[in-house]
């Protein structure tokens, strides 16, 4: 019997994300610049470059990551997220570096193959996504609006718009809204404007500002119940407690390593973050680091 357990105990472990340990370093390979990333199933991540658009496919377990989809010249990949029921990847992209219209990407993860295109115009930056059970919404930086892309019987629809008001709303053409989260259910949104964070109605766009919350060059947004983390520019990823209402929230901890080279955004895996470096840290722009990684952290 005792022998049965053991090996139980150890089969668990490595069916574990926590498996992953803390100090792993993992290289993107030929990547030129990285921002997004997204968890996959068990200790999958998927990753982007954000100039050169293409996608990485890696494992916090195993410590290594590979080009997963090749993308047209042109294309970029900004922020991320995984519809696992479908196998659907949504990708933010931009544009950052090359001008032109607000757009997004739908690939699917079991073909490689690119589902859906949306152009939502200009001047546009279309920079996160968060997925809900209904479909996607990605933000637009220079623009006080989201983007709905609804998805039926695994088929991405055509996308609407909707405009923000209150605090999550910036002035047209500067600037402002970042990342984006949502609770499980996908009635709360939440973005980090300006520092803040603040609550957006998926129905209405009106917006509130969560209390108590300071997330000054705030990033990538992870929600795990009422815990939200907050990748910040200044290698640092904050640690937040909400309220059950999502209308305050007090500090909890700061995470900081010396891998850090200006992070942008992360993906959970059990007690552990896999964190994306940008390296825009450097001071150039597009930056010019050799290497981009994903430092896996405490979380």
């Amino acid at each position: 019997m005792r022998v049965i357990i053991v090996v139980v105990v150890l089969l668990l472990a490595l069916a574990s994300p926590a498996a992953a340990t803390p100090d792993t370093t993992i290289m993107l390979p030929g990547a030129v610049s990285a921002e997004g990333i997204t968890a996959g199933g068990g200790t999958t991540f998927y990753a982007g470059d954000v100039l050169g658009g293409d996608l990485f496919r890696g494992d916090v377990r195993r410590g290594r990551a590979e080009l997963f989809i090749d993308v047209p010249t042109g294309t970029e990949s900004v922020g991320m997220d995984l519809d696992a029921r479908h196998d659907l990847l949504f990708v933010a992209g931009g544009p950052v570096y090359h001008g032109g219209p607000g757009r997004a990407y739908v690939y699917s993860t079991r073909t490689r193959a690119l589902v859906a295109s949306y152009d939502f115009g200009t001047p546009s930056l279309v920079n996160g996504v968060t997925v809900t059970p209904e479909g996607a919404w990605f933000t637009d930086s220079y623009q006080p609006k989201l983007y709905f892309v609804p998805v039926r019987h695994g088929v991405p629809g055509p996308a609407r718009t909707l405009t923000l008001t209150g605090p999550a709303a910036g002035t047209p053409g500067e600037f402002y809204v970042n990342d984006i989260t949502s609770t499980p259910s996908g009635r709360t949104l939440l973005v980090a404007p300006a520092g803040m964070l603040c609550t957006v109605d998926p129905v209405t766009g009106a917006s509130r500002q969560v209390k108590g919350v300071d997330v000054a060059g705030a990033d990538g947004l992870v929600l795990e119940g009422r815990r939200l983390w907050a990748v910040q520019f200044d290698d640092k990823v904050s640690r937040w407690r909400l309220s059950d209402d999502l209308t305050s929230g007090t500090a909890d901890e700061v995470i900081k390593d010396p891998r850090f080279h200006a992070p942008l955004t992360a993906a959970k895996f059990g007690d552990r973050l896999a964190v994306v470096n940008s390296h825009l840290d450097t001071g150039d722009f597009p930056p010019t680091s050799p290497t981009y990684e994903v430092i896996v952290v405490h979380a």
